[in-house]
């Protein structure tokens, strides 16, 4: 197995990383949506998460890790059966890769031939939607999928579960999963549908300072000389932010949020224009789950002021008289709502 390079030895990249370790707090954000250059460190950052995530409980004998104590509608037609306790065991939460080049039938699943032709059995092969439930499913190169994977994504997004009607099989099981794209924007543009799906929008770019890119090249050298000692000596930082995001993820219920937090995400909204209200549930979330990873006991508008323009720099609808950059906007917007100047450099 190779050795992924510590998610808290990468340099710079701030709103990516917060963005992902808040989606780690609150799964239910919708997931994280990262496009920039080549080279910036995306899949690296992505990948690397995955040593961060807590564990969980599932049914042992579960293709699905379902939750031992979730209510039995929530669960795969095995474990829903009435019986006694399922056999719980505990497990990393699952981080999946879905490649670019992958079937449909390799997503949602399909027959096990295997099976049908060996033993004449009419099985199920679960797809990378069973494997990432509960879970993260990253896309890297996000907007060059192919629009027949886009279409099942967008369902199972909507529903939470993956149903499979196909060559005589009538299967439905859960598939919640935090979905993280990454992308180059040059490349190609992402559908709208697809793009709304995401909680967060992050934009990276490559650093433009020669103390951050010499930093960089550093330890991804010492890195790539001998990876597990590079790790052995971001163990202790791993360690901390690893449990700073279990602490957040318990406590997350536990959070407040006042009633100007919700007044000021809708007046946000309504200022930008921003299509339903997806935006301000979202926006509320996130600033929830990033005062629970700050280990604070509510939530307060420099919170939600902290999360505006990755929750809403992808939901404004373009405007052809205004050439400012989502990020623009969403800051003028934010500085007339709080009676602030804008900063020069954006957020």
């Amino acid at each position: 197995m190779s050795i992924a390079y510590p998610f808290t030895a990468i340099v710079g990249q701030d709103d990516m990383k917060r963005a992902l370790t808040i989606a780690a707090v609150d799964p239910g954000i919708g997931g994280v949506l990262v496009l920039g250059e080549r080279g910036t460190g995306k899949s690296t950052t992505i990948r690397a998460l995955a040593a961060l995530l807590p564990k969980i409980d599932v049914v042992s004998s579960c293709l699905y890790q379902c939750d031992p104590m979730a209510p039995r509608p929530g669960l795969c037609a095995q474990c829903g059966k009435p019986s006694d306790t399922p056999e719980a065991k505990s497990v990393t939460i699952p981080v999946v890769d879905l490649p670019l080049g992958s079937t449909e039938d390799r997503v949602v699943g399909a027959l096990d031939i295997e099976r049908a032709l060996v033993n004449g059995e009419k099985a199920f092969q679960p797809g990378l939607l069973a494997q990432a439930n509960r879970g993260f499913l990253y896309v890297d190169e996000v907007n060059l999928l192919e629009d027949h994977i886009v279409d099942a994504l967008l369902d199972v997004a909507a529903s939470g579960e993956n149903v499979v009607e196909r060559e005589g099989l009538s299967i439905r099981h859960p598939a919640q999963f935090v979905l993280v794209g990454s992308g180059n924007p040059e490349e190609g543009e992402l559908r709208p549908q697809l793009q709304d799906r995401f909680g967060l929008s992050i934009d990276v770019r490559t650093p433009g300072d020669v103390p951050t890119r010499v930093e960089i090249i550093r330890l991804r050298e010492a890195f790539d000389q001998d990876r597990a000692a590079f790790r052995k000596k971001w163990a202790r930082k791993e360690s901390a932010l690893r449990r700073k995001i279990q602490t957040a993820r318990q406590q997350l219920d536990n959070v407040d949020t006042p009633a100007v937090l919700l007044e000021t995400a809708a007046k946000l909204c309504l200022a930008l224009g921003t299509d339903g209200l997806r935006g301000e549930l979202t926006l509320v979330r996130s600033a929830r789950a990033l005062a629970a990873l700050e280990g604070k006991s509510a939530a307060t508008l420099k919170h939600l002021r902290a999360m505006a323009p990755s929750v809403l720099r992808h939901r404004l609808r373009r405007d052809p008289l205004d050439e400012s950059s989502a990020d623009i906007r969403v800051e003028r917007v934010i500085a007339e709502l709080f009676q602030e100047s804008v900063d020069d450099g954006g957020s």
